[in-house]
């Protein structure tokens, strides 16, 4: 059975975000529509999501502010929608994080093959699979021998942090510099061991033989992967 795509519109123009739901939803997907930065950000962290229409300017924020919030936690896929037709939008938007970028009016023959293209090349491309445990990036989704493991987003972005970095030791400093000082936060090195501890204890069989997450006494830790 083919997979049956969910799409999140977020969209201040109400003309436009029902035309772009109706289209959608007739060709199939799944698609769900809101008009403002807090519950755009509220639906996608909800996970689920497939693909998000975004639009540059709304009611109670930018597009660029909710990208960039996005991208500390999730690679699902964006293409924003703007008014604002100019080189240095654009430049910022692609430099966020944006999948791809349409100024209005727009061809809808266009916004439906771009999603398209973006679609296929997403596919395995966005998964992390490290022994028994399995990642998919598209929705911030964490699985144990195929068991989904409930974790915050702080937990998940060090997860995915460790993995990336697996069989090469990260000091604790590289971790509060990656996963704290982006959010703007003060927090010390006892910050990382805690959240250190309380990931073991959702991912390892035995916390007190850890087998994934060791650490390196004086320095800092490894994904042993």
């Amino acid at each position: 059975m083919m997979k049956k795509y969910k799409i999140l519109i977020v969209e201040d123009d109400v003309d436009l975000r029902e035309g772009l739901s109706f289209s959608f939803s007739g060709d199939g997907y799944d698609v769900t529509e809101t008009g403002t930065k807090k519950d755009g950000l509220q639906e996608i962290a909800k996970g689920g999501y497939d693909i998000v229409f975004l639009d540059c300017n709304l009611p109670d924020g930018t597009g660029f502010e909710l990208c960039k919030e996005v991208r500390s936690y999730s690679n699902i896929p964006i293409i924003m929608l703007t008014a604002r037709d100019t080189e240095l939008d654009e430049i910022k938007a692609l430099e966020l994080g944006v999948n791809d970028y349409l100024s209005k009016p727009f061809s809808l023959g266009v916004l439906k093959a771009r999603m398209k293209r973006i679609l296929q090349e997403k596919s395995e491309s966005t998964k992390i699979i490290s022994g028994e445990l399995s990642i998919d990036q598209s929705v911030c989704k964490v699985y144990k021998r195929g068991e989904e493991i409930s974790l915050s987003k702080l937990e998940y972005r060090l997860l995915v942090y460790l993995i990336e970095n697996k069989n090469h030791i990260l000091s604790k400093e590289q971790i509060l510099e990656k996963i704290w000082d982006s959010d703007g936060k003060y927090v010390d090195n006892n910050t990382v061991s805690v959240n250190i501890s309380r990931l073991r204890t959702k991912i390892e069989d035995d916390v007190s033989k850890p087998k994934w997450i060791q650490t390196v006494h004086g320095i800092g830790y490894i994904w042993k992967g």
